[in-house]
This record gives C-alpha cells, structure tokens and sequence, in this order.
C-alpha cells in the first residue's frame, strides 16, 4: 500500500515510519504545517525532517508554506479551537495531496503524539476520507511513544517544546489557557 504521510515533525515520524515500513507499506513523507510559528521554530523542525531524510532515505514531499497570517486569521477570538482548524488544513491538504498523486492512503504523525486530541484526528480524517475517496491509515501510534523519543534522541534530532502554533507556545511558558490571557497594559 502507497500511503502519503503527513509529517508534524521528524520527532513524531520516526516511530510510525519504521512500523510502517515494517508492515511492508511504501511510505512517502508529507511536510504541510502552517500552524507552526515562530518561523525559527518552523525552520528548526523542518531542517530536523531534512536531517531524518538525509539519514533513512526517505521520499519526502515539501509543501513549504509557513503560514502565519492565515493562522492566526482563522483562529483568532477561537483560540480554544484552534486545534481543529489546524488538524483539518493539515489533512485536507494531505488527503488531497494524497488523491492528485494516486496513493492507495494517507494518514499522519499526529497519531503519534500523546498530547494531540487522537479521537479529534480520527474524526477530521474520516471526513477527509470520505471528501476526497481515499483511505485513512489509522493506527495508535501512541503506544512506541519512548521507543520515538529514544530513537529521535539516537539520531539527535532537534527537540521541540511545544505543539507548534505561538499559542501552545505562550500556554507552555505561561502555564494558562491562551483564551483567558488579558495583556498587562
């Protein structure tokens, strides 16, 4: 089976390649992530899958689009939803991109990550599916969590801290709810 990957970050790649591949499945890597900002961040994570790619030989597509102003655009005063407008640009763009390629399936790394909202994935995905005629490649990546961790740290990946958008990031140094933040005047 040809699926089309969508890669969050090389970190939360290496465990759900290496299980695919070893499923016998043609693998084929995905970077679309627009919700990550700042851009040092973005630059950081994505040279990391650059690194990751160089190392495995693996085929990696690039749709590099770092994607601030249209974050925020949509997400702004919908803060405390803002993962499901990114989870949905995310596969939609992978579903499509996976359709237009003639892959058999499509699926994701955020099956991978234990702070992702994994039933909220699912849920986007089947649509997705269902949207553009392709399968959905589900699998609780969850449970090699350590077994990533450790192989990411073996290959010294850059390490992120947080999810990605500059709201998970500010909720990570600030310990509050992004929504509720009232700046200091």
């Amino acid at each position: 089976m040809k699926t089309l990957l969508h890669i969050c970050c090389a970190n939360c790649a290496v465990y759900p390649i290496t299980i695919m591949k070893g499923r016998g499945i043609d693998v084929h890597g995905f970077w679309f992530n627009p919700n990550i900002h700042p851009l040092t961040e973005y630059s950081a994570r994505l040279n990391a899958l650059k690194t990751l790619q160089f190392a495995w030989d693996l085929n990696i597509h690039y749709n590099n689009c770092y994607g601030l102003v249209s974050f925020i655009r949509n997400v702004v005063n919908k803060e405390n939803d803002r993962c499901l407008y990114c989870y949905t640009v995310r596969l939609q763009e992978t579903a499509k991109q996976a359709r237009q390629g003639g892959y058999d399936a499509f699926s994701t790394t955020l099956l991978y990550s234990i702070y992702q909202k994994y039933d909220t994935i699912i849920e986007i995905a089947m649509l997705m599916q269902q949207d553009y005629d392709i399968e959905f490649y589900v699998e609780d990546f969850r449970k090699g969590w350590k077994e990533g961790i450790n192989i990411s740290k073996h290959l010294s990946l850059y390490r992120q801290k947080y999810c990605g958008c500059i709201y998970s990031e500010m909720q990570r140094y600030t310990q509050k709810d992004p929504a509720v933040i009232v700046p200091e005047l």
